[in-house]
């Protein structure tokens, strides 16, 4: 890769030397920054509009008509001033998480009844393309300013003066049209390569899931008598297995929340790991081994405290479902249940198992219950086909064995799938700084 003929300091520890020609300047000389007061709540004698809102933003690059808007409504001063235009950028800038603030969505096209929402900031370019600067905060040094900036403890939040303070470095009109054509070819390649590859793992997690399935509600014996289990999707079992309550064969615990959330009284403390739905949901694998946060000891009396070995089972929610083992002692939140016991019929890892068959079944259950959440008697009234405890052991042992040369094979394309997401992060950053210099454009 070339690099430019002439680099000067650009003042800023974090970025280092940029082109010599090259300006740097806050955001507030660039463009205007606004945070959008627009929510979802309808209200009287407001105009009917569409929203973009958090979630648009935040799983796409391109804000386009292609894009499913939530409907709302918003004063006249309001559309003026947040309606959407070509060439605007979007940012979060409220989120759960301080690594989720600053994430950026360049608007494709201008629109008529689109909005920005609430949750985000609108940027105006005035002395820059927007194009260039949407590719501008994608580059890590703006991600890292932004993650740093927020302010918050269970929520994180970024004001305006962040916003306008926001260092952005300026290449000539001509560049920057080049840079944003040549990122836009670049990166199009890249995440087609890691959607197939995204593509290839959900085809071997489908498999997985298949073989699951399989050996939990029929077994490893094709050849065995089978009954008609009397439950639709469920079908037929083998006959010489019964059919039990899991409230029957375990004994299941909610989780607690210390309340008021974020008290620092109870959170950001080194006593307890605090095992949150995030931790159930997000852990690769079968097992939880850390977590991000912990409580304080006052906090871990308000709470639920599990021991090493405990199944826990999202509950809430749009995630709602899914099976973890923990490895470590920790307090679990109001989001998950526990297992804390079981009878000689049934052996954690099995239900574990079961659990993984029956995650999509509970979430079809639940919808259209407003808030999804898999109480703890719905847990207990849930039958499950048991077979003998040999029987299980056999299964469990299958099930572990088939599904670890698949995992072999998922984790290479997942740890495939990241070094591309980082050389993408990487090209975005090197390009937006000078650090490379573009010898051909890409024509648009």
């Amino acid at each position: 890769m070339e690099r430019y003929e002439k680099y000067k300091d650009s003042g800023i520890e974090w970025i280092g030397e940029i082109p010599e020609h090259w300006d740097v300047k806050r955001l507030k000389y660039c463009a205007d920054a606004n945070p959008s007061n627009i929510d979802k709540k309808s209200k009287e004698n407001e105009d009917e509009i569409l929203l973009c809102n958090y979630v648009d933003v935040y799983k796409n690059d391109y804000i386009s008509g292609k894009l499913d808007f939530m409907k709302a409504t918003a004063s006249k001063d309001q559309i003026s001033k947040f309606i959407l235009e070509k060439g605007d950028v979007i940012l979060t800038k409220d989120s759960e998480s301080a690594n989720d603030i600053g994430i950026p969505a360049l608007v494709a096209e201008s629109f008529d009844n689109v909005v920005c929402g609430y949750h985000l900031t609108h940027i105006k370019p005035k002395k820059i393309k927007g194009e260039y600067l949407f590719r501008q905060f994608q580059c890590s040094f703006q991600q890292s300013y932004f993650e740093v900036s927020a302010n918050g403890v269970t929520r994180y939040g970024l004001g305006t003066d962040k916003f306008n303070s926001a260092i952005i470095l300026v290449p000539s009109s001509e560049e920057q049209s080049n840079i944003a054509i040549y990122l836009d070819h670049k990166t199009t390649e890249i995440d087609y390569i890691i959607a197939n590859k995204q593509k290839l793992i959900t085809l071997y997690e489908e498999e997985k899931q298949a073989i699951i399935n399989q050996a939990v509600t029929k077994g490893l014996d094709f050849n065995v008598k089978f009954k008609d289990s009397e439950i639709e999707w469920l079908g037929e079992i083998p006959e010489h297995w019964t059919l039990k309550k899991i409230g029957y064969c375990s004994t299941i615990v909610r989780g607690g929340s210390p309340r008021p959330s974020g008290d620092p009284r109870y959170f950001c403390g080194d006593y307890m790991p605090w095992i949150t739905v995030k931790e159930v949901t997000n852990a690769v694998g079968k097992f939880i081994v850390s977590t991000d946060e912990y409580l304080t000891e006052e906090g871990s009396k308000l709470s639920r405290i599990i021991l090493p070995e405990t199944l826990l089972l999202s509950n809430s929610g749009a995630t709602l479902g899914v099976p973890k083992i923990s490895k470590i002692k920790g307090c679990i939140n109001d989001g998950s249940v526990a297992f804390t016991s079981f009878r000689d019929c049934l052996l954690r890892d099995y239900l574990y198992h079961y659990f993984v068959s029956h995650t999509n079944i509970y979430r079809e259950e639940m919808k259209g219950n407003g808030q999804p959440n898999l109480n703890t008697e719905i847990i207990k009234s849930t039958l499950i086909p048991v077979p003998p405890i040999e029987e299980q052991l056999q299964i469990i042992d299958y099930i572990e064995t088939e599904c670890k040369q698949f995992d072999v094979i998922i984790e290479k394309f997942r740890n495939q799938v990241i070094l591309l997401q980082e050389y993408r992060t990487t090209l975005i950053s090197e390009v937006v700084t000078g650090k490379i210099k573009l010898l051909n454009t890409i024509e648009a």
